[in-house]
């Protein structure tokens, strides 16, 4: 559940860090934005490096990464929606389905093993 939650937050600086610049600093020169970002993604790895230490006692690589791609979704579509002001259509959630139901398979365990 720690890892989660770490990954739940860094996924949330991260996504300020590389979007978040769209819609709150879109008059910075590009290298203020970069440095700013940068200051963000900082918290970023705080958090998502010791996520993935203690998730790999209970998941492999594979898992923590699908796990990873699957929040970052999540955060991005809250983000696009929210912030962003995007409208979610079809293909994209169809897009996600397919990337939630790779999650699915990669902790899917046959009955029969």
């Amino acid at each position: 559940m720690l890892t989660i939650v770490l990954l739940l937050f860094s996924n949330i600086f991260m996504t300020f860090a590389w979007y978040g610049h769209l819609r709150f600093f879109k008059d910075f020169p590009l290298w203020q934005v970069i440095l700013i970002s940068w200051g963000i993604a900082f918290f970023e790895y705080s958090l998502m490096v010791p996520a993935n230490r203690f998730g790999y006692s209970f998941f492999t690589g594979f898992q923590l990464k699908l796990i990873q791609e699957a929040i970052t979704i999540l955060v991005f579509t809250l983000f696009a929606i929210v912030i962003l002001k995007e409208e979610l259509r079809w293909n994209i959630m169809l897009s996600f389905l397919f990337i939630f139901l790779a999650v699915f398979f990669a902790f899917y365990q046959e009955s029969n093993r």
